[in-house]
């Protein structure tokens, strides 16, 4: 394993939380803790951005559909995001290892003083080799005119978080290995794409919609993702997060996935 320090990024996408009859995937968690534990304490930086609030309110409130009224969304994420952290607490907690909980809008992004403000605290945070679990703060996130404070959706945002505290990469794990030039849940002959170095309209083209009803995301906003991380001369790779030891391929460079980068 490289022994220079990184700073890493790492995506988790509801549907690596959230099972298809909407129970929390434990064993998930529990794993992606230890492998994150691990690398934290051999030295590298790591940073998880966590998706999964509104499914884990759905689970807990066994809400089977998807609402689409915005405060009963809201109203789940506020449920879920406790649910998540007591997961991810006793998760980790079982590695010896410290988290701590960042939620954020993008007004504290854009702007100047709360800008600092938050980069000294997540600095501070790891130099304390403390993993902050950093997520959207869905609740009271707004999008309307002169004041908008959200990020969209997770893919945006830990791109934006990997710009905003200078991290060398960005992992995106989600429920498909890569992004594909036709969808291979249809087309048993799609190839993956193991490289991609631009976003251009032929590779917007591969984007399909979101396979998840607990999520908000899918390959679009993954290339949206890609496309911040590019402009930023970053790197960012896609891969199915099944099991969360991926990661550490990822590191050592032997996986199964897409980069996305402009070298």
């Amino acid at each position: 394993m490289n022994e220079e320090k990184k700073r890493i990024v790492v995506k988790v996408g509801t549907s690596s939380l959230v099972n298809a009859n909407g129970s929390i995937k434990v064993p998930t968690i529990n794993r992606l803790a230890r492998t994150l534990s691990d690398l934290n304490q051999a030295g590298y930086e790591m940073i998880l951005v966590s998706s999964g609030a509104v499914g884990a309110g759905m689970s807990k409130l066994q809400i089977e559909q998807r609402p689409t009224d915005i405060a009963e969304l809201q109203a789940l994420s506020a449920v879920g995001q406790v649910a998540l952290m007591d997961l991810y607490t006793r998760a980790f907690n079982a590695n010896n290892q410290e988290i701590a909980q960042i939620l954020l809008t993008r007004d504290v992004v854009d702007f100047p003083i709360s800008h600092d403000n938050v980069l000294r605290t997540i600095n501070q945070l790891m130099a304390h080799h403390v993993i902050p679990i950093i997520n959207e703060n869905d609740p009271v996130s707004v999008d309307e005119f002169h004041h908008k404070t959200t990020f969209g959706e997770n893919d945006q945002l830990a791109a934006i978080v990997t710009k905003f505290i200078d991290a060398d990469e960005l992992i995106i794990m989600s429920d498909i290995n890569g992004l594909y030039d036709a969808n291979p849940a249809t087309h048993p002959d799609a190839k993956l794409l193991k490289v991609v170095t631009k976003i251009d309209d032929k590779i917007m083209q591969f984007a399909g919609g979101h396979g998840s009803q607990f999520g908000s995301g899918g390959m679009a906003t993954k290339l949206k993702a890609a496309q911040i991380i590019l402009d930023s001369d970053k790197k960012m790779v896609i891969v199915n997060g099944e099991n969360p030891a991926i990661i550490n391929d990822v590191i050592n460079d032997d996986f199964t996935g897409t980069t996305f980068s402009a070298n």
